[in-house]
C-alpha cells in the first residue's frame, strides 16, 4: 500500500511539473490541518451540539432573526484568525509563482491561500476578511468583527454583515462564471479536501474537459470514479512531499 501511494505521489509530481494551466479546486479539508474545523467529518461542526444546528445558524433566515446568536457562533467557530497556512496552501502559491498553476478556486472563507502568497484566488463562498455595513456599505476587517461586542455596528449605526455566502443565499455569478472558464480550459484539474457534496460548487468539475482529473481527499467522494488519479490521505502531507 505504501509503495502504491508513493507511485501515485510520483505520478502527481510529474503531472504538476508538466502543467502550465493547472487549476486547483478545494474545500474545507485544505484548512483542517491549519486548525480550522470542517463541517461534515466526525469532528466537524455538524457533529457538535448547539442550541441550533450549525447549518441553521449560518442561514440567511437565522442571521436576520437572531443576529446576536449568529455572531456568537460565527466568532467562536468560523472567525479563527490565528490559523496559519499549511504545506498545501504554500505549495499552491509556489506553483502559481512558477507558472504552473492558473488559479485556486476555493469553498473556504479563511483567506489562508492569500496568506500563503496565492494571487489569483476565487472565493466561491466569500471571505471572513471582508465585512460591510448593510446601511452605508462601509468596509470593515475581520479584527473589527472579532473585537466587537454582540452584533458589530457601523459608525453610521447600521449592522455589519460578513461577506460570506450563508445558506439560502446565492453565489456570486461573476465568480462562478470565471471558475467555469478556468476549469473548462485547464490542462490539469486538481480537486482536494472537499466532500463534493455542496452544490452548485461541487458541480463545477463537470466543466473539466481534460484527462488529468486528480482527486485528493481523506474520505470517499461521490466523484472518485471519475478521477484519472485518486489519492486518499492528508492533502497537507501529500503536498509536503511534492
Amino acid at each position: 500500500m505504501i509503495d502504491d501511494q508513493a507511485k501515485k505521489i510520483d505520478e502527481l509530481r510529474s503531472i504538476v511539473n508538466g502543467s502550465n494551466r493547472l487549476v486547483f479546486f478545494g474545500g474545507a479539508g485544505v484548512s483542517t490541518e491549519s486548525g480550522i474545523p470542517d463541517f461534515r467529518s466526525v469532528d466537524g461542526l455538524y457533529s457538535q451540539k448547539y442550541d441550533y444546528p450549525p447549518e441553521t445558524i449560518i442561514s440567511h433566515t437565522f442571521y436576520r432573526r437572531y443576529p446576536e446568536e449568529f455572531y456568537r457562533f460565527y466568532k467562536e467557530k468560523m472567525l479563527l484568525l490565528t490559523a496559519r497556512p499549511n504545506p498545501a496552501h504554500r505549495a499552491l502559491a509556489e506553483w502559481e509563482e512558477a507558472g504552473r498553476l492558473q488559479a485556486v478556486i476555493t469553498q473556504n472563507i479563511d483567506g489562508l491561500h492569500q496568506a500563503a502568497g496565492s494571487k489569483r484566488v476565487l472565493e466561491l463562498h466569500g471571505s471572513v476578511h471582508r465585512n460591510y455595513c448593510e446601511h452605508c456599505g462601509a468596509s470593515y476587517d475581520a479584527q473589527f468583527i472579532q473585537k466587537a461586542e454582540g452584533v458589530p455596528t457601523c459608525s453610521c449605526g447600521g449592522s455589519i454583515k460578513p461577506d460570506v455566502v450563508l445558506y439560502e443565499e446565492g453565489l456570486n455569478q461573476d465568480t462562478l462564471n470565471e471558475a467555469v472558464a478556468l476549469i473548462s480550459t485547464a490542462d490539469v484539474l486538481l480537486v482536494g479536501g472537499t466532500s463534493l457534496a455542496v452544490y452548485p460548487a461541487a458541480g463545477l468539475i463537470d466543466y473539466y474537459r481534460g484527462d488529468k482529473l486528480i482527486m485528493i481527499n481523506r474520505s470517499v467522494t461521490p466523484r472518485d470514479q471519475a478521477a484519472d488519479l485518486l489519492i486518499q490521505g492528508s492533502i497537507g502531507e501529500i503536498f509536503a512531499q511534492l
